[in-house]
């Protein structure tokens, strides 16, 4: 997202149309790795996110204690109980989803982007932020049924023997609506998510770089990770009663957990606060804050050093 970039010129020879210096599928590419680097590095917090989004409305019942208390105690349980493995139950489905997902992601991103005239000098916090609105819109068509597969496999006895077994019974037992009950959730959640999360990440990397721009190229990994880490943490905490209303609308019905009449945000919303207060809606602020910190901070600084290898070492990759 090198904004000195020119956006309208090929690299390398690169005849194929392209977007701050690099081409389509090379944004496809380096968003496809970052991901894939991201959720599976991050993975076993994500598990421990959506076990505690899903105490209150499964047997058994939420630990008591404070988020501290209930994050440590919720790790010991399933190490204890199942062993390490239990905390990757489910990568396999966020493998398949994670890279195709994030290569719409930041392909659609660049190249809204770039049109809205986001690479010209100047702040475009706007353009950004709804450049990812875009973004994720699309994104979220591709990742959304592995994710719903990804937090069934990650609850407590789930009755999934796999990736292919949870794909086939939900089919089977509730059709492919159940593979997208929770996508106008996750696009209500992730528009506000990602609008934060672009915006803040562009302002903090242009703030960092012009801090010291004589040490620039030198620092350039320490400014994504910072920038990137300080986006996923603000825009995760804001979000995080949406994210509970998603978790709790993609594991509906499994393992004795709650139901609701429709895909309804609202309905969702009330009746989880009817049933277990308003507390409810921050289970899993912590793990969320400490999932998307780091995965953001790693998100980025591997997509940007993925650009900037694709842009230098493979020039004539994307030649015709």
């Amino acid at each position: 997202m090198d904004s000195s970039a020119d956006s309208t010129t090929a690299t390398g020879g690169d005849t194929s149309p392209s977007l701050d210096g690099l081409s389509f599928w090379k944004y496809m590419a380096a968003g496809s790795v970052a991901g894939m680097v991201e959720h599976m590095a991050m993975f076993p917090v994500d598990t421990l996110k959506t076990r505690m989004q899903m105490a209150g409305a499964t047997s058994p019942p939420p630990l008591p204690g404070h988020s501290a208390a209930q994050f440590s105690r919720f790790f010991a349980s399933i190490v204890r109980t199942e062993g390490p493995l239990g905390l990757y139950r489910g990568i396999a489905a966020m493998g398949l989803g994670a890279g195709p997902a994030h290569a719409v992601y930041f392909s659609v991103y660049e190249t809204c982007k770039q049109k809205l005239g986001g690479n010209r000098p100047g702040h475009h916090l706007l353009v950004h932020a709804a450049s990812g609105v875009v973004a994720t819109t699309a994104s979220d068509a591709v990742l959304t049924p592995m994710d719903v597969v990804k937090q069934r496999l990650q609850l407590r006895s789930s009755p999934y023997g796999g990736v292919r077994d949870c794909v086939v019974k939900m089919f089977r037992e509730e059709g492919i609506r159940a593979f997208y009950a929770s996508y106008k959730t996750t696009i209500v959640m992730n528009a506000p998510f990602t609008a934060v999360h672009f915006s803040t990440y562009e302002a903090l990397k242009k703030f960092l770089s012009e801090v010291s721009p004589e040490n620039a190229s030198e620092e350039r990994i320490l400014v994504h990770l910072t920038a990137g880490g300080a986006a996923g943490a603000l825009a995760s905490a804001v979000t995080t009663p949406l994210d509970v209303v998603k978790t709790r609308l993609q594991c509906q019905g499994v393992c004795g957990a709650d139901t609701f009449s429709s895909g309804s945000i609202h309905i969702a919303l009330r009746q989880i606060v009817a049933k277990e207060g308003p507390q409810a809606l921050l289970r899993g602020l912590k793990p969320r804050v400490l999932f998307h910190t780091p995965a953001a901070a790693i998100c980025w600084s591997t997509y940007e050093a993925m650009k900037n290898f694709l842009h230098h070492e493979c020039p004539s990759l994307s030649q015709p």
